[in-house]
């Protein structure tokens, strides 16, 4: 179980220090906006180098761990991991239409998820799980139904908003107070 220290509370970086984290993170994504299609290519390779660097860490801590079990499992994940990075790394347009496809699958399924659960907690604002499902289901389906088109565009398009809204969460909190700000 793990413990806080409520006494000691968040201190939020400098003013200055928000400021330019936000307009850096804005700039950033307008950048990525600028080529969306090549933003797609490197969130690709990126998660294609995560990929094999987290295989081979697994593969290492199977040989670290040999004696907690589930080492041939551990393995196998590990060389699931490089194999799946690999892959990725060689095949990187391939690799973004397979991920863009999982992707509109995902929020599909879970929009649907979102909107049967938002039945049984009408009572608790269901319905701004209904409507975030509805978003969900109209992202995925809007994906799947443009693929494989979509699939050279929609990772850069939703890193560069990603990229654009955490700005504008940085600049909004450079307003606030320091002291305020936990």
């Amino acid at each position: 179980m793990a413990t806080y220290d409520t006494a000691t509370p968040f201190t939020a970086p400098p003013t200055w220090v928000r400021v330019l984290l936000g307009i850096a993170l804005i700039l950033a994504g307008l950048f990525v906006l600028g080529d969306v299609t090549l933003a797609t290519l490197v969130s690709t390779l990126f998660i294609a180098a995560m990929a094999i660097a987290a295989g081979a860490f697994e593969i290492i801590h199977a040989f670290w761990t040999k004696g907690w079990g589930g080492f041939l499992w551990q393995i196998l994940l590990g060389a699931l991991y490089i194999g799946f990075g690999l892959v990725l790394w060689s095949q990187p347009v391939s690799g973004a239409l397979i991920l863009t496809y999982a992707l509109g699958l995902m929020l599909a399924i879970s929009g649907l998820v979102r909107a049967f659960l938002s039945v049984t907690h009408w009572q608790d604002a269901g319905w701004l799980m209904l409507l975030s499902g509805v978003f969900g289901i109209l992202a995925g389906v809007v994906i799947i139904t443009g693929f494989p088109m979509s699939g050279l565009w929609v990772l850069g398009l939703l890193l560069g908003i990603d990229l654009i809204s955490h700005g504008v969460a940085w600049l909004t909190l450079a307003w606030l107070p320091a002291t305020k700000t936990a």
